[in-house]
């Protein structure tokens, strides 16, 4: 008898556990997600609401960053240093990586005297990234053209890296390539060759998301880096608006909206046991249209985090 109580007991228990969890918004368990995966929401400055035209200084656009949920910020190298330190401090933020693919791309060039100037200002970039807290910078590996061979950048990106490779062991941070449109490391298996051959902790890769989709599928970049991934960049893109409207327009998407089968994504960095940075850069300039900057970066915010629950 009292057994046939304590399962009917159960059984309403149960019912009314099963009802309450049907109340609850989808976003509660997005961000039952989110905490349950070991990873941080950072914004890549660059894309910041108003492009190039920001009427907000960088202590303003900090902590409309933080209001909207974010734990950290990638400022480009061209910033103030002292603007961002005073920013990090008032705001709590934390300075996930700093990009320095501006310079870097000089790294290519025929002209040793351009490519030194490159490798002094990464040296610099190495510095102030030390100072901000941030364990990686943002390296673009140059560029491939038809005036620059593929050899050749691997060549001179390589001289340039080890030359800054001293100072990156000395302030502990790490120089992470990033797979940008610049027609080099166009394979996972030889982006993990090229990362391998310095030999070093302090050489990584930056990994984006959304740039390799016209090339292959990032669960596959994924497996292949593993280790090697110091950073994510979370970037949505379409082969559909690709196809018909021409390449960078397949940036032209919301998140979730694309073609990233974001539940394989996520499951290939479970796999590998990545912790760490998952740092938006919204590509998509039309998606911004009509939205205040602190109501645009929430829904940014909310998207992250449904990505991340995928």
């Amino acid at each position: 008898m009292n057994s046939l109580v304590n399962r009917r007991r159960f059984l309403k228990l149960g019912s009314a556990a099963l009802a309450t969890t049907a109340l609850l918004p989808p976003s509660a368990f997005a961000q039952d997600a989110v905490k349950k995966r070991a990873l941080k929401k950072g914004y890549m400055l660059n894309t910041f609401p108003g492009g190039k035209k920001k009427s907000l200084s960088v202590l303003e656009q900090f902590k409309l960053l933080k209001e909207a949920g974010f734990d950290g910020v990638e400022p480009s190298s061209e910033l103030d240093r002292d603007e961002v330190l005073k920013a990090r401090d008032a705001t709590g933020l934390s300075i996930a990586s700093m990009s320095c693919g501006t310079g870097t791309r000089s790294f290519s060039s025929p002209n040793a005297a351009v490519r030194a100037k490159a490798v002094k200002e990464l040296i610099r970039d190495l510095q102030n990234a030390k100072d901000y807290g941030a364990s990686s910078v943002l390296v673009v590996p140059g560029v491939v053209s038809e005036e620059v061979s593929y050899s050749d950048n691997y060549k001179r990106c390589q001289e340039c890296i080890k030359e800054a490779l001293p100072t990156a062991e000395k302030v502990g941070v790490k120089m992470a390539m990033e797979n940008v449109w610049n027609n080099f490391l166009l394979s996972p298996l030889e982006a993990a060759r090229f990362v391998d051959e310095f030999n070093s902790p302090f050489v990584g890769w930056h990994f984006d998301v959304g740039n390799v989709i016209y090339i292959g599928w990032p669960e596959q970049w994924i497996h292949t880096l593993n280790k090697r991934i110091a950073k994510v960049h979370i970037k949505e893109f379409s082969r559909k608006k690709m196809n018909e409207q021409g390449m960078r327009s397949g940036f032209s998407v919301e998140y979730l909206e694309g073609d990233n089968n974001w539940p394989r994504v996520l499951k290939a960095f479970d796999e590998i046991n990545y912790a760490g940075w998952f740092i938006v850069e919204p590509a998509c300039a039309p998606c911004k249209q009509g939205l205040q900057p602190l109501e645009y970066l929430k829904k940014v915010s909310s998207q992250l985090d449904k990505i991340i629950a995928s």
